[in-house]
C-alpha cells in the first residue's frame, strides 16, 4: 500500500512538473515560498493530456532500459495490448509476472496458435505439403534439428529435436522424418527436403522406400551454392584437378576484393574517406549466406566509380599511415581495367546459377520454376539439340517412374497417361486458344485450375506440385529466430521452452503476414529488418 501511494505521489508530481518520473524536480524559482502549481486547461483535462504524456514516458523508459529495438513499436501485438488496456476499465490490473510469461501464458498461447493454424493444416489435404528439415547448434553447442511444413508459400514451424548424445546418421534422421510424416499425415506429404549431405541423402532414400508416394528432394539452393563455391573457391584436391586448373584465378580475384574491403573497413580514417565518395556500405557477407562471394562482387561492381574516385582523390593521396604500400596496391588494383574485366566475366558466367539461387531461395511455391527456366521456349531455341520434355529420354523415364509410385494400379496409370497425352498434344481443353496463349504467362496454379478440369488426375498432381517449394531455405532462416529467442542473454533456457517460444514466434509471424495490414500501413513488414536494416536489393537479395 505504501508503495502504491508513493507511485501515485510521483505521478502527480510528474503531471505538475512535466518532468520524467524518478528525475529530480527542478528547484522552485521562488526562495520565499512554495512553487506555484500549474493549472491544467479544460481542453487538456478533457483529453487526459497529462496521463497520455505520463504513459508515453513510461513506455519509452521500458524501451530504453531493456534495450528494446525501436522496430517493436510497429509490432501489431504491442499496439493491440495498449489499445485493449485503454479501451477497458480494468481496475487494479498488474501485468503478468516472470513465471507466468514463461510457463502458463506461453502454453496457453501455444494452444491458441494451434487453433489459429488449423485452417492451414486442413488445406494440406488438397494442396499437399512439403516437410523441410535442417540442423543447427545453439549457444550451448547443443545440436538441434528443426522441422517445418511448407505449402502454397506458407511455412509453418512444427517442432525441433535436441539431438545431444545421438549419432546423426541416416537411420536417426530417417526415424525423425518418419515421425513428422506420420504426424502430418502420409497422404498429405508430397516431398521431404533436406540438404544433400550423405546422411540426409541416405535418410531420403529410406523415406522413399518406406513411403512410395513421397519423394526426397535435395535442397536446390544448397546444391547450387556448393557448385558456386566449387567454382569461386576451387580446391586443389585429387578429384577436383580439372575444376581447379580452370577456376583457380577466380579465387585470386575474390581474394583481391576481400583484401580491398578489409583494408578500407579496418581503419576509421580510410572508412571515413570511403563514406565521402560512396553512399552504399561495403557489405560484410557471412560465409553462411548463399553465393556470398557473388554478392560481394556484385556490390563492388555497383560502387566501382565511387571506389575509383576515392583512390584518385587528394585526400587518399595526402593521407599517410604505416600502410603506404598496401594503399598504393589498392589504388593500382581499383584502377586496373583487367581487374574489373575479370569481375565482370565472373558475374556474367555465374549469372544463370545465381539467378536460379535467387528464384528458389524462398518459401513461395517455386518447384515449377526449375522446369520453366530450363525448358522455356527461349532455352529450347538456343540449341537445336534441345528437345521438349516429353521427347527427353531421361525425363520420360523419371516421369514414368514417378507415375508408377503415385499410381500402383495399372488402370489408374493408363488413365493418367491418356490425360498427359492430351496435355502435351494440346488436345481437348488444352487446345483452347486462351489455354495455349497463357500457358507460359499465367500463374501455373491459376492455369491448371482453369484448364485442367477435364483431366482430374493430372490436375490434382499438377496443383499439388506447383504449390511446393524447392529448397530448405525456410528451415535455415528459422535458425535466425532461434538465435533471436535463444540469445546470449537467454543461454540457460531449456530446449523445450526455446522450442515453444520459436513455435509461437514463427507461427505468429506467419499468421500476421496473411493480414492486409502487413502489406501497408503502420504495421507494414513489422517483423523485417528492424533498426539494423541494410538493403541488399541492389545485389539481388534473397
Amino acid at each position: 500500500m505504501i508503495e502504491m501511494e508513493r507511485l501515485e505521489h510521483e505521478a502527480e508530481q510528474r503531471k505538475q512538473s512535466n518532468a520524467p518520473r524518478n528525475v529530480p524536480l527542478p528547484p522552485s524559482t521562488s526562495s520565499t515560498g512554495p512553487k506555484k502549481r500549474k493549472t491544467m486547461g479544460s481542453l487538456e483535462m478533457a483529453f487526459n493530456v497529462g496521463e497520455r504524456e505520463e504513459l508515453n514516458y513510461l513506455i519509452a523508459r521500458m524501451f530504453y532500459s531493456a534495450g528494446l529495438p525501436f522496430n517493436l513499436a510497429k509490432n501489431p501485438y504491442f499496439q493491440a495490448s495498449y489499445t485493449y488496456a485503454a479501451n477497458h476499465n480494468i481496475g487494479g490490473y498488474l501485468p503478468p509476472g516472470y513465471n507466468a510469461l514463461r510457463t502458463t501464458l506461453l502454453q496457453k498461447e501455444k494452444e491458441n496458435i494451434d487453433r489459429l493454424c488449423e485452417p492451414i493444416r486442413e488445406a494440406w489435404t488438397h494442396k499437399g505439403v512439403s516437410i523441410v528439415s535442417d540442423g543447427w547448434s545453439d549457444s550451448q553447442r547443443r545440436p538441434l534439428i528443426n522441422f517445418m511444413a511448407v505449402s502454397d508459400g506458407k511455412a509453418m514451424f512444427l517442432k525441433s529435436v535436441d539431438c545431444s548424445g545421438e549419432i546423426k546418421d541416416k537411420n536417426f534422421i530417417f526415424r525423425l522424418l518418419k515421425e513428422v510424416i506420420q504426424e502430418v499425415g502420409e497422404a498429405n506429404v508430397v516431398q521431404v527436403i533436406t540438404d544433400n549431405a550423405a546422411n540426409c541423402k541416405g535418410a531420403g532414400q529410406l523415406i522413399e522406400q518406406e513411403f512410395p508416394s513421397i519423394t526426397w528432394t535435395p535442397c536446390v539452393v544448397h546444391t547450387l551454392n556448393l557448385a558456386v563455391k566449387n567454382i569461386c573457391a576451387a580446391k586443389n584436391v585429387e578429384n577436383n584437378q580439372i575444376t581447379y586448373e580452370e577456376c583457380c584465378w577466380i579465387s585470386d580475384i575474390i581474394g583481391d576484393v576481400a583484401a580491398i574491403k578489409h583494408f578500407i573497413m579496418n581503419h576509421s580514417m580510410r572508412l571515413a574517406i570511403y563514406n565521402e565518395f560512396v553512399s552504399l556500405k561495403l557489405l560484410s557477407i557471412a560465409d553462411t549466406r548463399f553465393a556470398s562471394m557473388i554478392v560481394m562482387l556484385k556490390r563492388f561492381k555497383l560502387i566501382k566509380s565511387g571506389l575509383q574516385n576515392m583512390v584518385i582523390s587528394e585526400k587518399w593521396n595526402i593521407y599517410r599511415d604505416d600502410n603506404l604500400g598496401r594503399a598504393r596496391l589498392v589504388k593500382e588494383k581499383l584502377l586496373d581495367d583487367c581487374f574489373w574485366e575479370s569481375v565482370d566475366y565472373i558475374l556474367a558466367f555465374t549469372a544463370p546459377v545465381y539467378d536460379m539461387i535467387i528464384a528458389c531461395d524462398t518459401d513461395r511455391a517455386c518447384l515449377h520454376l526449375i522446369y520453366d527456366i530450363y525448358y522455356s521456349q527461349q532455352w529450347l531455341q538456343e540449341d537445336s539439340s534441345r528437345v521438349l520434355p516429353h521427347m527427353d529420354l531421361e525425363l520420360t523415364q523419371e516421369r514414368q517412374k514417378c507415375l508408377r509410385r503415385f499410381f500402383p494400379s495399372m488402370e489408374d496409370r493408363s488413365r493418367i497417361s491418356l490425360e498427359y497425352a492430351d496435355f502435351i498434344s494440346n488436345s481437348g481443353t488444352f487446345g483452347d486458344f486462351d489455354a495455349i496463349n497463357t500457358q507460359y504467362t499465367m500463374d501455373p496454379k491459376s492455369w491448371w485450375l482453369l484448364y485442367g478440369t477435364f483431366t482430374p488426375m493430372l490436375q490434382k498432381i499438377a496443383l499439388r506440385l506447383v504449390q511446393q517449394p524447392s529448397s530448405s531455405s525456410c528451415a535455415e532462416r528459422n535458425w535466425s529466430t532461434y538465435s533471436f529467442v535463444h540469445s546470449i542473454k537467454r543461454n540457460k533456457i531449456t530446449p523445450k521452452r526455446a522450442e515453444d517460444l520459436v513455435y509461437v514466434h514463427s507461427n505468429l509471424r506467419l499468421l500476421s503476414r496473411k493480414t492486409p495490414s502487413y502489406a501497408q500501413g503502420e504495421n507494414q513488414m513489422w517483423d523485417i529488418a528492424g533498426d539494423t536494416f541494410d538493403s541488399l536489393d541492389d545485389v539481388g537479395d534473397f
